[in-house]
């Protein structure tokens, strides 16, 4: 029984742990991929917070085409004035969605 319960736990811990250094990947990849410097995960920036932008398109069946198209070709309005600049050719097609999905689950 101690030994099922101590497997339990270890097996909590690594999952845990896992969550964790997959978050600094993300974390990583924004960070490459220019996108911390306008934006962070729990505060406005020059750009909303990923937790503003998760809330707004919580219910949006189309949110991560609509975001992914923003984040490659730029654009201005959503959140104001400053525009965001055009990704396309910057960042790859496959980290632009990593990082909208990424974005969409920081609720």
């Amino acid at each position: 029984m101690k030994k099922r319960m101590l497997f339990g736990i270890a097996i909590v811990g690594c999952l845990l742990a896992s969550a964790a250094a997959r978050a600094d990947d993300y974390l990583a990849l924004a960070k490459k991929s220019g996108c911390l410097n306008c934006h962070a995960v729990d505060k406005k920036l020059v750009g909303p917070s990923y937790k503003e932008v998760a809330k707004k398109y919580k219910d949006d069946p189309d949110a991560v085409a609509k975001l992914e198209k923003k984040v490659a070709d730029g654009g201005s309005g959503a959140w104001g004035p400053t525009p965001m600049p055009p990704n396309k050719g910057k960042v790859s097609e496959a980290d632009i969605k990593t990082l909208v999905t990424w974005i969409l689950s920081q609720r």
